[in-house]
């Protein structure tokens, strides 16, 4: 089974200046992304600790205690997918040189 990656497209007797561009586009959209998951993902944490820290029902803790792992976990897939997206874009690049 072949392993899909969007970037095999770019071969270097092809690659113009617009495709370099597209290319610095996509990794400057990759890092976007991945501070977005992480904002989210300390403001997740940060809302559970805060609810947890001022909450007086047992059921709004429990919404508290159910922040605290989704942050951690929005943070992890941020960085997985920043992960695979710039190793597929740097066998591009490596191609380039």
């Amino acid at each position: 089974m072949t392993k899909h990656n969007h970037y095999t497209r770019f071969e270097i007797d092809k690659l113009i200046l617009r495709d370099e561009l597209a290319i610095d586009r996509t990794l400057l959209a990759n890092e976007r992304t991945l501070l977005s998951y992480l904002r989210s993902s300390v403001a997740l944490i940060i809302a559970g600790v805060s609810i947890i820290h001022f909450s007086h029902q047992i059921w709004f803790t429990l919404i508290g205690i159910v922040c605290l792992p989704s942050g951690a976990i929005a943070a992890q897939i941020g960085i997985v997918r920043y992960r695979k997206v710039d190793r597929d874009i740097s066998a591009v690049r490596r191609k380039l040189i």
